[in-house]
């Protein structure tokens, strides 16, 4: 036992290492020679304080992104093999006989442990933006969403947790393609709630208060045929000084969103930039697409997940202190995998994400003729954020779903709009 919790201590411990070297030494993020002195260059839009700043900061958030998840796997790994899991699962047992009240109160000692352990990284990352001054949030409104985030989690966690073990003890080895049709209606519902009953927990969102540039961007949606009554702003001044703007929601309950702080730093021409960019997604339908390809991905590492948990039970079942998948002891393991196999899909995922970015782009160039504050907007979304505009390559496959800075400018100087192409 000492060997094996030693050995997965010391390959997670080389692994940090190594991508510590990977984002301070290894990885090159210089600027390509034949884009020096462009737009995309850095050099031509921050200062050099906001250089070294961007630079720093962008690598110790990187590497804090990719030690926290195998940092999750080392936890789960360590309260399997310790046989914590056992014993949270022995006393759920002995305070009630009902299987719902066991697996509410085992999923809380187990929700409770991983978010204490896991805190110390959240806090670090916590503290290194509020450093940077890229939160601005005070720590204890800061501890508060992080306790709505719990329960949030801890009540999603309970429904998902229960309809699956049920689905496990009754359905046999196929409770894999059942859990994933129940997944369906229960995704669905969760995204058409998420812009108003969610997303409300967090931060205040009421209707554009300007409501002479609310007229311009349904001027825009009109030109789009989008059908569109109100532009949603969320005060996320009081929290942060990056900026954003985003499509959320299905149905009725869809919309745009913008953060005050991209009101507030922007001028009107690159807001609705940013709003056609977001209209485009709309147009494109890629919200459902995205939909779609979630569904599909659970589908598949789903299935993957029950031929992995029963060869791993099979094999190392007494070392995980765990005997069969109908127990809900197994859930740790469970919980590893699907990190496991999210983290390893995600490179696909961004892919598709950054190709719709880039269309999305393209089509808002189209919709509102000018490149010019599209360009500033990304230089602003640069220096507000602090981002790297060439980051590492392994930042970009597992981190970005929009292109990075440098393709996103670089491309807009050099695109050409088709009406411009066909007056000539």
């Amino acid at each position: 036992m000492k060997k094996v919790i030693g050995s997965a201590i010391v390959i997670y411990a080389v692994y940090v290492l190594a991508m510590f070297w990977y984002l301070f030494y290894g990885a090159d993020t210089q600027i390509p020679v034949v884009l020096q002195g462009t737009a995309a260059d850095p050099t031509t839009f921050l200062n050099d304080r906001e250089l070294m700043l961007s630079e720093q900061y962008s690598k110790i958030r990187n590497l804090l992104f990719f030690i926290n998840l195998p940092f999750d796997w080392l936890l789960y790994f360590l309260i399997l093999v310790l046989g914590v899991s056992v014993k949270f699962g022995s006393w759920s047992k002995a305070v009630s006989k009902f299987s719902i009240v066991q697996t509410a109160i085992y999923l809380f000692y187990l929700t409770l442990v991983v978010e204490v352990l896991s805190y110390p990284l959240r806090w670090i990352s916590y503290t290194l933006s509020k450093n940077y001054e890229i939160t601005t949030q005070s720590y204890s409104s800061w501890m508060k969403d992080v306790v709505i985030g719990f329960w949030v989690d801890y009540a999603m966690m309970f429904i998902i947790v229960t309809v699956l073990f049920m689905l496990i003890r009754r359905t046999g080895k196929r409770w894999w393609f059942y859990a994933w049709v129940c997944s369906v209606p229960f995704s669905l519902f969760l995204m058409f709630l998420q812009p108003v009953v969610i997303d409300p927990l967090y931060n205040d969102f009421y209707p554009l208060k300007d409501k002479e540039l609310e007229q311009k961007i349904l001027s825009l949606a009109a030109q789009a045929d989008i059908p569109a009554e109100h532009v949603y702003e969320v005060n996320m001044a009081e929290k942060t000084n990056a900026l954003n703007a985003y499509v959320t929601g299905i149905g009725s309950n869809s919309r745009i969103v913008l953060w005050d702080t991209t009101l507030n730093r922007l001028n009107d021409e690159e807001i609705l930039y940013i709003m056609a960019h977001e209209m485009a997604h709309y147009v494109m339908k890629h919200i459902y697409i995205g939909i779609a390809g979630y569904l599909l991905l659970t589908l598949v590492g789903l299935f993957i997940i029950s031929r992995l948990i029963d060869g791993i039970l099979n094999r190392w079942g007494h070392l995980l202190k765990v005997e069969s998948v109908r127990e809900i002891t197994v859930l740790p393991l469970l919980l590893l995998l699907i990190s496991v196999l999210t983290f390893v899909a995600s490179p696909v995922e961004n892919a598709v994400s950054r190709y719709q970015e880039r269309a999305a782009d393209e089509y808002a160039i189209e919709l509102t003729h000018e490149k010019e504050p599209a360009i500033r907007t990304f230089q602003e979304l640069t220096r507000a954020g602090l981002s790297q505009v060439n980051p590492p390559y392994l930042v970009k496959l597992f981190r970005y779903g929009h292109p990075t800075m440098l393709e996103r400018i670089s491309y807009l100087e050099s695109y050409e709009p088709l009406e411009k192409d066909n007056s000539n």
